[in-house]
């Protein structure tokens, strides 16, 4: 069914139900308006007249009406993900909110909700991202090295690469009381410190000292963390960071 334009408007075209009035008068349009739609909403017909309502809709809303379509289509629940462990390794797990990490990404929370059902279901997800990066980084980083010397001096080296792991465990050190932040430390940790005890024993420790030095070696690290959250550490790239580990080396790794 066609329907003409309302009474006065009959130089304009028609427009099918529920089309787009492509063409509205010019005083109908709003000042700083340059484009407009009209979109037709609903039709009645009573004693011989057609009864229309219009509403006006700018260029920039059938854009983000676009948009939003090309969100769903194009972001993926990983890269929510991503961007959740930037924003904790930034600003902590406390800040961590959908309406603040959308805006981070340019777009709109509608994404969000395809993807997860709320922030907590994001956290939990991200952290597993976190964690399953982590140990696959321990395993080639570690386990790929024969020499349980060199295995131990790469963990050390480690911290001034993969900036993110570190900055996100640093982080999570901060909320370790989290309900869901504690489990996730716990096992990190524990997982570390097994590869750091297995070389100390293949060095030649005995089995409970090759799990105190492994636990030294750990707190070094933590230590190092969170001086570096007080900015209190050299930076990563300078010849100072690179003597303060070859220091920490031959402190605590035999020769």
């Amino acid at each position: 069914m066609t329907l003409g334009p309302p009474p006065g408007l009959a130089s304009l075209c028609t427009i099918p139900y529920g089309g787009v009035w492509k063409n509205p008068p010019a005083k109908s349009i709003p000042p700083g308006r340059p484009f407009q739609a009209l979109r037709f909403q609903h039709w009645q017909v009573a004693t011989g007249t057609i009864k229309m309502s219009w509403t006006f809709q700018t260029a920039q809303a059938v854009m983000q009406s676009a948009g939003h379509k090309k969100e769903r289509g194009t972001l993926s629940a990983g890269d929510w993900e991503r961007e959740a462990l930037e924003m904790i390794a930034e600003r902590g797990v406390s800040a961590l909110a959908v309406e603040p990490l959308a805006r981070r990404m340019g777009i709109t929370k509608g994404s969000f909700y395809w993807h997860f059902p709320n922030r907590e279901a994001l956290l939990e997800q991200a952290l597993k991202r976190w964690e399953e990066h982590d140990t696959r980084n321990l395993n080639t980083a570690l386990s790929a090295i024969a020499a349980p010397r060199e295995r131990l001096i790469s963990f050390f080296r480690r911290v001034g690469h993969e900036r993110l792991t570190h900055d996100v465990y640093s982080a999570l050190c901060a909320a370790a009381d989290h309900e869901q932040v504690e489990p996730v430390l716990e096992r990190v940790a524990n997982r570390r410190m097994q590869h750091i005890a297995s070389a100390f024993e293949e060095l030649g420790f005995e089995s409970e000292h090759a799990a105190h030095r492994a636990r030294l070696v750990y707190s070094v690290y933590l230590g190092f963390l969170q001086l570096q959250r007080q900015h209190q550490t050299p930076s990563l790239s300078s010849h100072a960071f690179e003597a303060y580990i070859e220091h920490v080396i031959a402190t605590l790794i035999p020769g």
